[in-house]
């Protein structure tokens, strides 16, 4: 709808990541140097981490669009709660080996006669893992097995690890992780943007689908944006995105400070709704990832229902009144060893 009213070639502000919209921040121009610069170590893992929607698959899109299709062979696994054979089976998979029957030993053969067929072609297998913060130890401990493949004195793996911050606790203290972290030749952690790069992130992605300043965003309506964001690109994308729509529909020419209030109370509310809903029957962890997926604290805060209320009213009245009963008792014992002291008292005299 607002890519109509505004006349733009197509809605720049998609929650998929898209390397065409890739934006060189300081940050991810940092990691882009330590990427390349591990690509030409051809060997090792290199570590990306940072918070939801900061950009590190975009950023390993971006890389990969610039290479070289004749040289490199690229495949990418996200990953859920994997155990080791599971990792193997998805790396597997990942480059279109057949895994179903197979056991442990067949699927590390096939994988290993794949990397061995591409080197012979002159070709560089790269393995990029998703959510690495997913796996178990002995999952990674399995990734870091692949690594030993190797032609002489060439590895025939290198892989990019993609990662939420506690990855990178995890991969610098986990004692059984020792062998993993002397094969890390480059790790970048991604900030979030400037407020000054925030406005050129927001001008980019425009202007790639055909933006001739309709709508105008106004100085106060970046600084509100920036407020809302944080500069994290996934919640710029979804506040701009809705932000165009609202405009659309209100016909605005001009998106100033007051209009982005005004979406972000929208915003809050659906989120607020929909973490709410979400996380009622969810695990801690999963209540974790959706409170940092809405801008909330990762911290739980409980709330009750009027059921719960109830309860825990029951269980206060029957709580006072043991500790009545227990002051009752008490009171009782304490006249009775004064009754006696006094009687004691009067016989010795």
């Amino acid at each position: 709808m607002y890519t109509e009213f505004y006349s733009l070639t197509g809605r720049p502000f998609q929650l998929t990541p898209d390397p065409r919209f890739y934006f060189d921040s300081s940050t991810h121009k940092k990691a882009m140097a330590y990427l390349t610069y591990g690509l030409s170590q051809e060997e090792g893992f290199i570590i990306i981490t940072g918070d939801i929607g900061s950009g590190k698959t975009t950023l390993v899109g971006h890389l990969f669009d610039e290479l070289d299709k004749e040289q490199y062979v690229a495949a990418k696994v996200v990953t859920t709660q994997l155990g080791a054979d599971d990792v193997l089976r998805m790396v597997a998979a990942s480059f279109g080996l057949k895994t179903e029957g197979a056991d442990k030993a067949t699927i590390l053969q096939n994988i290993e006669q794949f990397l061995q067929m591409n080197a012979k072609k002159g070709k560089r297998v790269v393995l990029i893992i998703d959510e690495v913060q997913n796996l178990h130890t002995a999952a990674l401990e399995e990734l870091r097995m692949l690594s030993n493949f190797q032609q002489g004195d060439r590895a025939l793996l290198q892989s990019f690890l993609l990662g939420q911050p506690e990855f990178r606790d995890k991969w610098a203290h986990d004692p059984e992780l020792e062998q993993l972290r002397q094969r890390v030749i480059a790790t970048h952690h991604l900030q979030p943007m400037t407020l000054p790069e925030t406005k050129e992130y927001i001008e980019h992605r425009l202007s790639l689908v055909g933006w001739k300043d309709d709508p105008l965003f106004t100085e106060d309506a970046y600084e509100e944006i920036f407020k809302f964001t944080d500069g994290v690109p996934r919640r710029l994308n979804t506040l701009c995105s809705r932000l165009l729509l609202f405009g659309a529909i209100e016909e605005l020419h001009e998106i100033n400070g007051a209009a982005v209030k005004d979406v972000v109370i929208d915003l809050e509310k659906d989120n607020a709704a929909a973490a709410s809903s979400e996380m009622k029957n969810a695990p801690e962890a999963e209540v974790t990832r959706i409170r940092r997926e809405n801008g909330q604290s990762a911290e739980k805060t409980p709330v009750l229902d009027s059921e719960s209320l109830e309860d825990l009213k029951a269980r206060l009245q029957l709580l006072e009144q043991y500790v009545k009963v227990h002051d009752d008792t008490i009171k009782n014992a304490l006249d009775i060893a004064s009754d006696w002291l006094k009687q004691n008292s009067s016989e010795k005299s």
